[in-house]
């Protein structure tokens, strides 16, 4: 006998939390042997997804202890004339509050199916799922007998109209002493009034942390590198060869490797952060703000990936659907301070900063965020951006405990990136400095006459305005392929002596600031080409470029009226 073939159907899931899936997919598997269809679920992450296709039915799930946030997405998946059915998870958790749901009136005011469920303990989701096929046997989607917003697309009408839906249907509860320890956390977190002094209070935490600790390490290696150096030039015959190791190999790498500490310290906190579940309440706490200046809600996401590296952080704004909001997040991430920059902005920091080293790193990471979200209020404002973004950030993850092999896992891979940095790039771009310092004279103490010198000469007048001379402009052309390197020019070309070789307070933290906002590195300006094009690659060149130098000449000419 032939078996009977059952009829493929696709069901969208959006809202699903990154623990459920595994629940969810067995559920399905289970629930399709017994019925009619084969089930295939796909998730999506917001309401654009559903464009052009052809889903049966959505099945939203629903985080019931942030009921307003969570349903916000409801209207829009209405909009878009689908079937759905809402899955109400954690009720347990809402229930702990004193708080109660009249989940009846709830169904009979939005018109759609619904059911609780616990995705975490696997409860209710085949109850949910029948719900779900006995939707997809329907002809047409559920009536909304009180959705009134047909022809509003704004985010405050929707807001408003869950807001109503909620106030007819939530029981509150009477005492705050019922919120959860986890609901407590949250708000204080996620309130504009004291989440971002607490994410100020963080940030400027963890750099001092990294500076504090990071200094006796950091120490005993550029003693150590120091001390190789002397006894080098002490025993070895003084060549050519042996200058480019001593003078070139080993002064540029260890000048970069010194910071090895403070970057394994840095990525520690920000591992930590991400693990507990703090990075999401700062994206969380972001995205209505940029929400406010016409901003995709989830660009704030791969902008603090952009804090490991940007090049990741710009692959991962492929999760944002829309071509546009996708393409201007990308831009967007190369004003973000990488681990890159860091050993620059660590270098100077220690030498002309020593009482203010943690506000002057989180002054230069704000800097970037600032320009970056400015940026993309002037380019929402042309015609190949312009648009309305509906996506919000609304799910929260549970805080955890951070694993400790999880953490040094992370860790281990931002310092293998960074090693791996140092071996290749930063190797040959020392060696290439020395060359160009050694030759033509054969000597580097007539580097006024060296083809690095000329070089670097060619291009003065242009940097002249920033307070920059011919040595600090040259180590900002080796910093193209990779920031790092300008920390092992700096030192092949002043000996690690940045105070005595014409750089002021104010030059330092223009310097900085160029750093921070021009080319970012042949890697990011590839990684670019490859996602949005050609035209926006050479774009980011440009703009990035013109960009650093004119805020740092303000920073520069604003500062001598008063330095």
């Amino acid at each position: 006998m032939q078996p009977i073939s059952k009829r493929m159907v696709k069901i969208a899931v959006i809202g699903l939390p990154q623990s459920g899936k595994t629940a969810l997919t067995q559920a399905l598997q289970a629930l399709a042997e017994q019925g009619a269809h084969d089930v295939q679920f796909v998730e999506i992450h917001n309401s654009d997804e559903l464009h052009g296709h052809a889903y049966e039915v959505v099945l939203q799930v629903v985080d019931s202890t942030r009921l307003e946030d969570s349903l916000l997405l409801t209207p829009h998946i209405i909009d878009e004339e689908q079937k759905i059915v809402l899955a109400i998870g954690r009720y347990d958790l809402l229930l702990q509050t004193d708080h109660s749901l009249n989940l009846t009136l709830l169904q009979q005011l939005i018109g759609v199916p619904m059911g609780l469920v616990s995705v975490k303990k696997n409860m209710g989701l085949e109850a949910c799922l029948a719900l779900v096929l006995r939707e997809i046997e329907q002809k047409e989607p559920s009536a909304h007998p009180i959705y009134h917003l047909e022809g509003m697309d704004s985010d405050d009408a929707y807001r408003a109209y869950v807001h109503g839906v909620l106030t007819q249907t939530l029981k509150h509860s009477k005492h705050d002493q019922h919120q959860t320890r986890l609901e407590r956390i949250d708000k204080v977190l996620t309130s504009p009034w004291t989440g971002f002094p607490i994410m100020i209070a963080v940030l400027y935490l963890v750099y001092w942390c990294t500076f504090t600790i990071g200094a006796y390490p950091q120490e005993w290696i550029a003693n150590g590198i120091e001390h190789l150096t002397a006894l080098g030039h002490a025993n070895w015959e003084s060549t050519w060869w042996t200058s480019v190791l001593l003078d070139g190999i080993l002064q540029g790498v260890g000048a970069v490797l010194a910071f090895l500490p403070n970057i394994i310290i840095l990525f520690c906190f920000i591992s930590i952060m991400e693990t507990s579940g703090y990075m999401a309440r700062e994206a969380y706490l972001m995205d209505h703000i940029m929400h406010r200046v016409g901003l995709h809600g989830r660009s704030f996401l791969p902008m603090l990936m952009g804090l490991g590296c940007n090049v990741p952080a710009i692959m991962a704004a492929r999760d944002i659907k829309n071509p546009k909001d996708r393409t201007l997040t990308m831009l967007m991430v190369p004003f973000i301070s990488c681990s890159a920059r860091l050993p620059v902005y660590m270098l100077f920091v220690d030498t002309f900063f020593e009482r203010y080293k943690a506000l002057v790193m989180v002054s230069l990471y704000a800097i970037g965020i600032l320009i970056a979200i400015l940026f993309a209020i002037v380019m929402k404002r042309t015609k190949w951006f312009k648009q309305e973004s509906s996506d919000h950030v609304n799910e929260l993850p549970e805080f955890r405990m951070p694993k400790c092999k999880r953490v040094a896992a992370h860790v281990w891979e931002r310092a293998e990136d960074y090693l791996q940095k140092i071996g290749t790039v930063i190797v040959w771009a020392s060696i290439i400095i020395w060359a160009l310092q050694y030759f033509p004279q054969q000597d580097l103490s007539d580097i006024e006459h060296s083809y690095l010198a000329m070089i670097g000469q060619a291009i003065e007048p242009i940097m002249t305005p920033l307070g920059f001379d011919w040595k600090m402009s040259v180590c900002l052309l080796t910093g193209l392929p990779a920031k790092e390197a300008i920390v092992s020019t700096l030192a092949i070309l002043y000996g690690g002596d940045l105070s005595a070789a014409g750089f002021t307070p104010l030059t330092a933290f223009g310097f900085m600031v160029f750093v921070l906002l021009y080319f970012p590195c042949f890697a990011t300006i590839a990684t670019l080409r490859h996602e949005a094009g050609k035209t926006w690659a050479w774009f980011t060149v440009v703009h990035s470029i013109a960009l650093a130098w004119l805020i740092a000449m303000l920073i520069y000419q604003i500062g001598m009226l008063f330095y």
